[in-house]
């Protein structure tokens, strides 16, 4: 058996020129951060949200971004968010499927209308931006799926069951996009992130950025998160850097699920 060392990835498995990614809730939070890095790496970018902000972001570079504004789970904007990614730039090599809800209520005072909002959004939503973009990636030879899940598909916190049923059903739409793709050059992955400094987060939780950061001693490595380092990882599984790797669920928590 070979003893040489593993050579480092090479820079150029890094560089996203010339590639083409949809990023769904772009327009704040984790899927921002995303957007700029892919971005920054040279890739052009189709980015979608259900806020008009998003539109800000291709306003600064009209030439390599476009945007659509609109409700994820609606499968006509999933059909044309792809298809706007393919008229533009031609081509169609990443989808960062990143736009969701989340929801903290005790079971006893979740509504089935709270439960299928949450299932609509996460669920739902990521499937048929999933369903589309596969379509496209298998006709052109291959793709890369990235979806945002939650270490809440994997582990178990009170008073999450629609959230975590819907980041849980999003973990195995992943398994089975990387299992069916495979064969068809379309790898899919996920990331886990623990709790991450958005504003989003910040809406959820009891006494906003207090209650935030007294989350950060739960994480072995002593903080939580933040959206760009969230992005690194997103970027990293996008690339040629991880041609090897599909079905893979990648927790980005600090070491939330290790404990």
């Amino acid at each position: 058996m070979s003893t040489a060392p593993i050579p480092s990835p090479l820079p150029s498995s890094w560089d996203l020129t010339g590639q083409v990614a949809v990023v769904t809730g772009a327009a704040r939070g984790i899927g921002r951060a995303t957007a700029a890095l892919l971005r920054q790496r040279g890739a052009r970018l189709v980015v979608t949200d259900r806020s008009d902000t998003v539109e800000e972001l291709a306003a600064h570079d009209p030439d390599n971004i476009a945007a659509l504004v609109g409700d994820v789970a609606d499968e006509d904007l999933a059909r044309a968010t792809m298809r706007l990614a393919t008229d533009r730039f031609g081509r169609l090599d990443i989808l960062v499927n990143n736009a969701g809800r989340t929801l903290n209520k005790p079971i006893t005072q979740t509504s089935v209308a709270d439960f299928e909002d949450i299932l609509r959004v996460n669920a739902r939503g990521n499937f048929v931006q999933a369903r589309e973009a596969f379509a496209v990636m298998e006709a052109a030879g291959g793709g890369s799926i990235v979806s945002v899940a939650s270490v809440s598909s994997v582990v178990a916190f009170e008073t999450q069951t629609a959230y975590a049923a819907s980041k849980g059903a999003l973990a195995q739409i992943t398994r089975v996009l990387a299992v069916e793709g495979g064969p068809k050059g379309i790898r899919s992955n996920a990331v886990l992130p623990g709790v991450i400094d958005t504003d989003i987060m910040e809406g959820v939780v009891d006494n906003g950025r207090d209650m935030l950061a007294s989350f950060g001693p739960a994480h072995p490595i002593g903080r939580i998160g933040r959206p760009e380092e969230v992005a690194e990882t997103i970027a990293f599984l996008a690339g040629d850097a991880a041609a090897f790797i599909t079905g893979a669920l990648v927790a980005v928590d600090g070491g939330w699920t290790a404990r």
